[in-house]
């Protein structure tokens, strides 16, 4: 009589929808737990996850590449019940701060803050609220906000006009040289670890950095991400992916409902050499993007690949 196999049979797992979040992924919330012990459990997180939380803001790809990939960055934002209050949006501020008021009365808003309350442009807007009722200091949230207004919902919808810093000397431009001893050792601490980013002027949303061994290309994009996927498709078979010699399309990450897509670049690039490979790269792509007939089975080899090739953020 044979044995009976010590082999368990395993449940099918089901294939998941483009854009869905598996059990045992990371939470896309940024809480560092499993999706399904966080807001993909019963009961599930404080709130619900908003998987594109910066649309229709203005410059939404900007947003999410200040939130996820610019070091040290900044862009007015012009309120729409007090257009002469200075707002001033921030990728990272000191100690991670979610908002800071300035003795001149300033509001600086730290993008790069993880609240993990499931609809981080709800969480910008709560801490700008309190920060436009707060003496001078350090504004944050300690619970849930709630229901009330976003981000985008308390600001015009002026495009915003992004500033990249070399490191984060904005923190203290408007402290007497006799007040920053205090914050001297963040500021060397912050700027040692900011690498060298630069945003490109022909196109938008796109930002060049060397990470010491390797330079990128990173370049947020806002079409949805099935006819997005289609287009590269189209462009990485034809060969026109290809930014400048020895650079490679290696992937792409998802943030905040939005692809970016990322080009590995030759040592010593920099990026004036990318600002005319990508603004020929854009026009290709808008011309994909118009392209509705049927992928080729190359394309479609193509877009399989690219698919699956994702990348770490930093």
């Amino acid at each position: 009589m044979a044995k009976k196999s010590r082999t368990k049979s395993r449940p099918q797992t089901r294939e998941l929808a483009e854009g869905e979040v598996g059990p045992r992924q990371p939470c896309p919330c940024g809480s560092g737990k499993r999706y399904k012990a966080c807001h993909g459990a019963p009961g599930g997180a404080a709130s619900v996850y908003v998987g594109r939380p910066f649309d229709g803001m203005p410059s939404e790809c900007d947003v999410v590449a200040l939130r996820e990939l610019v070091p040290a960055a900044t862009a007015p934002l012009t309120l729409k019940s007090d257009a002469d209050r200075v707002v001033r949006l921030c990728s990272l501020l000191p100690m991670a701060a979610p908002a800071m008021v300035r003795d001149n009365g300033e509001i600086w808003l730290g993008l790069q803050v993880q609240h993990n309350f499931g609809d981080p442009a709800r969480d910008l807007g709560a801490v700008l609220e309190l920060a436009l009722a707060a003496e001078p200091g350090v504004v944050g949230l300690t619970d849930q906000p709630g229901e009330g207004p976003r981000l985008q919902d308390l600001i015009t919808d002026d495009a915003l006009d992004v500033t990249v810093h070399d490191g984060f000397g904005f923190w203290v431009a408007d402290v007497p040289e006799s007040d920053r001893a205090a914050a001297e050792a963040a500021l060397e601490q912050a700027n040692s670890a900011a690498n060298p980013t630069a945003r490109l002027t022909t196109v938008e949303s796109a930002y060049w950095t060397n990470v010491g061994p390797k330079e990128h290309l990173r370049w947020v994009m806002p079409e949805p991400e099935d006819r997005l996927l289609d287009a590269l498709a189209r462009l990485h078979a034809a060969g026109k992916d290809v930014l400048v010699e020895d650079s490679r399309f290696v992937g792409m990450f998802r943030a905040h409902g939005l692809l970016a897509p990322v080009w590995d670049l030759p040592v010593g690039t920099g990026p004036e050499a990318l600002e005319e490979p990508a603004e020929r790269f854009a026009a290709d792509l808008a011309a994909a993007l118009a392209d509705d007939s049927d992928l080729s089975s190359e394309e479609r080899a193509a877009r399989s690949g690219l698919a699956n090739r994702q990348v770490t953020l930093r």
